[in-house]
């Protein structure tokens, strides 16, 4: 049950995080170059995990 919970939370949480930087693009331009930094970030992320 508490599983069930945690995973609707965190599908909550990914959600309006998500429309919440798609609100801040005007563009499909803009949409792709948000999507490229957060990719960047994520590649960032795990180099530094991998040393």
């Amino acid at each position: 049950m508490f599983k069930k919970f945690i995973g609707s939370a965190l599908t909550v949480v990914f959600v309006v995080g998500l429309a919440g930087s798609f609100s801040g693009c005007n563009t499909v331009k803009g949409v792709g170059k948000d999507v490229e930094v957060g990719g960047e970030k994520l590649q960032d992320a795990s180099d530094k995990a991998k040393k």
